[in-house]
């Protein structure tokens, strides 16, 4: 029974609000330092949550021996830097996703935790929803059989995020929608897949609908408003993947993922806003029928509880950073292949 809690540090109060409520929560975890560079958006978040250590220096968390782990939940050209620098300062991370802005920052982190021994954990958190929860455990027993196929996407209609700020810069975000809701949508997938080990990716990139917007309201807009994607992989297996921040479409908001086996299909999808459900499509007594999970899971913890369980306990996380790599893999494949023309081989 674990009985302490770790210590924990939140680097960057945009998303990062999120993160210290979820923590607050958490029956491991305790919120003992805040970060931003933003005076007033620190001193409204110390003073909402009660937070007494502030600071625009993230390095004076790192120094200090009362944090034992760190949120990082910055902009994502700060993710592989900040994140290696707190490996190697001794202290464990949890780290928004996407893991980086490409795969070789993801290496240079991936061998930053290799070096350190400290856990390190992409906060893919759709995969704590109890939903998918309760179909990866369905997965998990053997009840699809061979997985073959899956589809796997997340529309916005209008939903682009920030216009004119770093969401929208090549430079600072390393894409669009793909890495910014595809990877979450292209996460679900690999893990109810088994993590497949992707062999071929072509893909295709828009930014027509953002691009206009950006140029009327006189932005920068460098990234693209639509993505998608067929993926290969070394099983056999295929996915169909695609992200929006804005299309003429008939919902304002969906996210969908669905995987193809020989025995059964599941579906993780949202009926509104962030609700999701569950369902699982299989024959039974000569009939085609279509039922939820039996019962969601009852131990279900948020990500972040799981993230300082593993750290008392020494367990390895799920969400791992080999994982992330390979998810920026296949994304880096993706925009390579929309910017050739052509089918990229892993």
């Amino acid at each position: 029974m674990l009985e302490e809690r770790v210590r924990f540090g939140v680097i960057g109060l945009g998303m990062g609000r999120y993160h210290i409520e979820r923590l607050l929560e958490a029956p491991h975890a305790e919120v003992r330092a805040i970060c931003d560079l933003d005076q007033g958006r620190l001193e409204r978040a110390g003073d909402q949550y009660a937070i007494a250590w502030r600071t625009s220096n993230y390095e004076d968390l790192l120094a200090s021996p009362e944090i034992d782990a760190v949120v990082v939940a910055l902009p994502n050209v700060l993710h592989a830097p900040v994140s290696i620098a707190a490996l190697r300062a001794g202290k464990h991370v949890l780290c928004e996703k996407p893991m980086a802005r490409n795969a070789a920052e993801a290496e240079q982190m991936l061998q930053a935790v290799s070096e350190t021994g400290r856990l390190f954990m992409i906060h893919f958190n759709y995969r704590f929803t109890p939903a998918a929860a309760a179909l990866h455990r369905y997965v998990e027993a053997g009840e699809l059989g061979h997985v073959y196929h899956a589809r796997s996407w997340w529309h916005r209609s209008r939903g682009i995020p920030n216009l004119g700020t770093w969401f929208t810069s090549k430079e600072s975000a390393g894409g669009g929608p793909l890495i910014d809701l595809g990877v979450h949508r292209l996460d679900l997938a690999l893990w109810l897949m088994g993590y497949p080990q992707a062999t071929a990716v072509s893909g295709a990139t828009y930014d027509l609908l953002g691009k206009a917007l950006a140029a009327e309201q006189g932005r920068e807009f460098t990234v693209e408003d639509m993505a998608s994607a067929f993926v290969r992989f070394d099983n056999g297996a295929t996915l169909v993947l695609e992200a929006s921040w804005a299309e003429n479409g008939e919902r304002d908001e969906e996210m969908l993922t669905q995987v193809y086996g020989t025995k059964a299909g599941c579906l993780h999808r949202n009926t509104r806003g962030y609700e999701f459900e569950a369902r699982i499509f299989r024959p039974e007594h000569g009939s085609y029928v279509s039922i939820a999970p039996q019962a969601y899971p009852r131990d279900l913890v948020s990500a972040q509880e799981h993230f300082a369980q593993c750290v008392l306990s020494g367990d390895t996380p799920s969400a791992t950073a080999e994982q992330g790599l390979q998810v920026m893999r296949i994304i880096d494949a993706i925009y390579a292949s929309a910017a050739r023309g052509e089918e990229i081989r892993l």
